[in-house]
């Protein structure tokens, strides 16, 4: 695989999409001053080399997850395993393995306390070198972006 150029045709392209994931080809190609076909081969190239994917951004609150929770986990042993076994939860939607008080820190969403219980308890905790788990309870999402831009 080859990996893509990060040329200021390919960030701009990316600072746009990340705006408006759904501007067409034609739309980019103005802004940026290409074909609309030069535009199409430049963003499959980005989707194929992971620099960037194109997914709807969605309110759990709005599809049934009463509840939002960020965990601080610790953990004994290889943290990529214990990180690798805690993605793998259809649940868990970020895992981040950091430095400091926790070793990852999981983001999840539950249908409600009971739901989160048995993440926690059956699952989470269940996973081999996690020692201990604090959980953070989101009451109100102030500010979630993804337009940062590129450098």
């Amino acid at each position: 695989m080859v990996e893509p150029v990060l040329d200021d045709v390919n960030k701009l392209i990316i600072e746009q999409l990340q705006r408006d994931g759904r501007l067409s080809y034609a739309a980019l190609a103005k802004i940026v001053g290409l074909s609309e076909a030069a535009v199409r081969q430049r963003v499959q190239r980005l989707l194929d080399g992971g620099v960037m994917q194109i997914v709807a951004v969605t309110d759990p609150l709005m599809l049934g997850f009463a509840r939002q929770v960020m965990i601080g986990i610790k953990v004994t042993g290889d943290l990529r395993a214990a990180a690798d076994a805690i993605a793998a939860i259809p649940e868990v939607d970020y895992v981040v393995i950091c430095a400091g008080g926790y070793d990852l820190l999981v983001e999840l969403v539950c249908t409600d306390d009971d739901h989160l219980l048995h993440l926690l308890n059956d699952t989470i905790r269940t996973v081999p070198g996690v020692t201990a788990t604090e959980t953070f309870v989101y009451l109100k999402l102030a500010k979630q972006t993804y337009a940062w831009g590129t450098r």
